[in-house]
């Protein structure tokens, strides 16, 4: 195998493994909303915001809300 071959497959392998970790912490999560939206409403069901934040900062907000939708 020649040396330019090597580096090619050296490189593309990075450049695929990169890729492999950006889509389920980038892509995944951005082509679905609706999913993650549905999981956020169960788990924040009876949760006092007010009692948990600390003192002075803003109360958690939906970060759905800003995507368009």
């Amino acid at each position: 195998m020649s040396k330019n071959m090597r580096i090619t497959f050296i490189f593309g392998g990075f450049v695929t493994a990169v890729a492999a970790a950006f889509y389920p912490i980038f892509y995944y999560p951005l082509t679905h909303n609706e999913e993650y939206r549905d999981v956020q409403k169960i788990n924040r069901t009876g949760v006092n915001q007010a009692d948990i934040q600390p003192i002075g900062l803003k109360i958690w907000s939906d970060p759905f809300k800003s995507s368009g939708k």
